[in-house]
């Protein structure tokens, strides 16, 4: 006589799959929350640290000008131009900057566009010498052909969120273009991906962290994201007017930017 499962023994073996599925499905929701949280957590660990850079050394970090007097040079003169921000650092020794707050390249006449970034990535570097952020960082791009090519942990923080970076993006005004609302000058981080330019966030996470800190638009304030037609990172926004922009909290893509400007 063959024997199958009661009805009684399959409604359990439901009720167990659905509660795993069901705790899987929490417990993910739960994991991005903590790293939603994590995003508000660095911001304010970063503005926390270019404060104190200030307050110490006059100066902004990878802008400053006598930052080799501190830690050493990487190249065997004044720590300027293409010589030095080629040169991948190892240790403490660095480059100065030219400090004209504008977070840009000093000087290209010798190396060519390799150097374009040098003081956006010797921000970070000049940050972690200083003990103000953890890690070790290069100072240069992570590519011999490429100006600008991040990898966490190397030459950019890793965010705590999957596939996160932050970068440094610079220190002026900025008049806004096809991606980008205007903004004001302040010291000006992204968060990206590791595999692209652009965010790990959907819409509504960046209006998440924009809402709790700022004042929850895309297009104003310090916190702020791309516009609706974006041609690296569309849809994110409800229109290209910053004036009147808000986040298109449904969009159902993780590229929308996230950038944060402080003092």
């Amino acid at each position: 006589m063959r024997h199958g499962f009661s009805l009684v023994e399959l409604s359990i073996v439901l009720v167990i799959l659905g509660l795993l599925t069901g705790g899987i499905l929490t417990g993910q929701s739960l994991i991005r929350a903590s790293e939603i949280r994590s995003v508000t957590t660095q911001m304010n660990l970063y503005r926390t640290a270019v404060m104190s850079f200030r307050d110490k050394y006059f100066a902004l970090p990878g802008d400053m000008r006598n930052a080799t007097a501190f830690w050493g040079a990487l190249d065997s003169g004044d720590g300027l131009g293409a010589d030095c921000h080629g040169v991948a650092a190892t240790g403490t020794a660095t480059c100065n900057g030219d400090g004209n707050g504008s977070m840009t390249m000093l000087d290209t006449s010798t190396g060519g566009g390799n150097n374009i970034q040098g003081e956006r990535y010797r921000f970070w570097q000049h940050l972690a010498n200083a003990g103000l952020i953890e890690g070790s960082f290069t100072g240069k791009t992570d590519s011999t052909s490429d100006t600008w090519t991040n990898t966490a942990a190397k030459n950019v923080p890793a965010a705590k969120i999957t596939s996160g970076i932050w970068t440094m993006e610079g220190a002026t005004a900025h008049p806004g273009n096809t991606t980008q609302f205007s903004r004001p000058g302040g010291v000006i981080y992204n968060l990206g991906k590791t595999d692209a330019g652009f965010s790990p966030l959907y819409a509504e996470e960046v209006w998440n962290v924009d809402q709790k800190i700022d004042d929850g638009l895309p297009g104003k304030g310090n916190v702020r994201s791309s516009k609706l037609t974006s041609p690296s990172t569309p849809g994110c926004s409800t229109t290209d007017n910053g004036d009147t922009a808000a986040y298109a909290v449904s969009y159902k893509s993780n590229t929308c930017n996230l950038t944060f400007i402080t003092e």
